[in-house]
């Protein structure tokens, strides 16, 4: 099983191009990132040429987030704002070599949320196609993100299907599923075939993978059996220094 750290919570007092030379210190696989756009990409992409990474995935920007904005593009009224999110994520990711963009749904309810959500989705997936990327979606629990759009696996997979565009797919958060849903084992079955990308943390506390609710175990042997080949992904706040939280790692590369 292959791993990637993802550097929103990993080594998240690093400048970028650091983090990435740490996980690979630490053994990761690859690497996948939140909001870079601070950082010129070619100090990314010298980081993942030197330590042989993908980056495999960053977040399109969230917004005013002061204001209470968690994404944009199923907020009704700014669709221009919406879409020079997704034109940023697309070209940045384009310019570091990254293979997906994830656009943030933002705080939104209702018909007219859902058809600006598909509409601005059409859009991304026409311009990440261009650049040869895909596009993923991810629904996120109540309790962190209250009053976002996208809110379960369900509703995803019915608007991957509406939108109807080979590069949109969903990203399964595991963490964000077993708050919301259960059952993250049946949901993966179910969804495989749009699913994208795989991203866990412990439940409920969002630690380290080996603590919590959800035995990480039996469901990435799972993984396994289902030919999963994607590194997944670590998105976990570490309690402490990153370096002192991976014990995890090897304890699950051992199992399979």
């Amino acid at each position: 099983m292959r791993f990637s750290a993802n550097l929103g919570f990993l080594w998240a007092e690093l400048p970028l191009p650091e983090a990435i030379r740490a996980a690979r210190r630490a053994g990761f696989d690859a690497v996948e990132c939140h909001w870079p756009y601070a950082v010129p990409p070619g100090e990314v992409t010298a980081a993942l040429a030197e330590t042989g990474f993908e980056m495999l995935g960053l977040n399109t920007r969230r917004g005013n987030v002061a204001a209470g904005d968690n994404g944009l593009a199923a907020v009704p009224g700014r669709a221009a704002e919406a879409r020079d999110a997704i034109d940023e994520a697309v070209a940045y990711g384009a310019a570091i070599g990254a293979r997906n963009a994830h656009v943030m749904a933002g705080v939104a309810a209702g018909a007219a949320a859902h058809a600006c959500f598909v509409a601005n989705l059409a859009y991304a997936c026409k311009v990440a196609a261009a650049r040869g990327m895909s596009i993923l979606i991810e629904p996120l629990n109540g309790h962190d993100a209250p009053g976002y759009f996208l809110t379960h696996t369900d509703q995803a997979a019915g608007i991957i299907a509406e939108v109807g565009a080979d590069n949109l797919r969903l990203m399964f958060d595991c963490y964000h599923v077993q708050r919301t849903e259960g059952d993250v084992d049946g949901r993966i079955e179910a969804l495989l075939p749009v699913i994208g990308h795989v991203q866990f943390a412990g439940v409920p506390a969002r630690g380290v993978p080996d603590e919590g609710d959800l035995a990480y175990g039996p469901l990435f042997a799972l993984l396994d059996r289902l030919g999963w080949g994607v590194p997944l992904g670590a998105e976990y706040r570490p309690d402490g220094p990153t370096a002192d939280s991976l014990g995890w790692m090897a304890r699950f590369r051992a199992l399979l």
